[in-house]
């Protein structure tokens, strides 16, 4: 099954996705402590958390995976285009990027991963 991208990841980028993943451990737990203070100021959390469950699930292709968790790094990284803290303004560059990493791949984020998501923002 093709995933429906025709160009690869440029030397720069896949060198900045490995850095940002590096430490898997450290990336899901700073993903998860910054969603949870900001779960009900953004209108985007539960398809943040869906990315993230798609890119953990084994069966994601890897272009897929890297594609989110690029878009998830982006989130979690402390440094942005916007800073967070500007009222209204702060989270729209967030959302930018994690709209279209999951428009890139949204064949890939399944019905079980939106659900998924549902139940855990649910627990948030």
């Amino acid at each position: 099954m093709s995933d429906g991208f025709t160009s690869r990841f440029t030397e720069e980028e896949m060198a900045a996705i490995r850095k940002s993943l590096r430490d898997e451990a450290r990336f899901g737990s700073e993903f998860f402590a910054r969603l949870k203070r900001v779960a009900k100021r953004i209108p985007f959390s539960e398809d943040l958390l869906a990315a993230w469950i798609c890119a953990r699930d084994p069966s994601t292709p890897r272009r897929v995976r890297m594609t989110l968790l690029a878009a998830l790094g982006y989130f979690v990284l402390p440094l942005d285009a916007l800073p967070d803290i500007m009222p209204l303004l702060g989270f729209t560059d967030d959302a930018a990027v994690i709209a279209a990493a999951v428009a890139a791949v949204a064949g890939s984020i399944t019905p079980e991963h939106r659900e998924k998501a549902k139940r855990a923002m649910a627990e948030l």
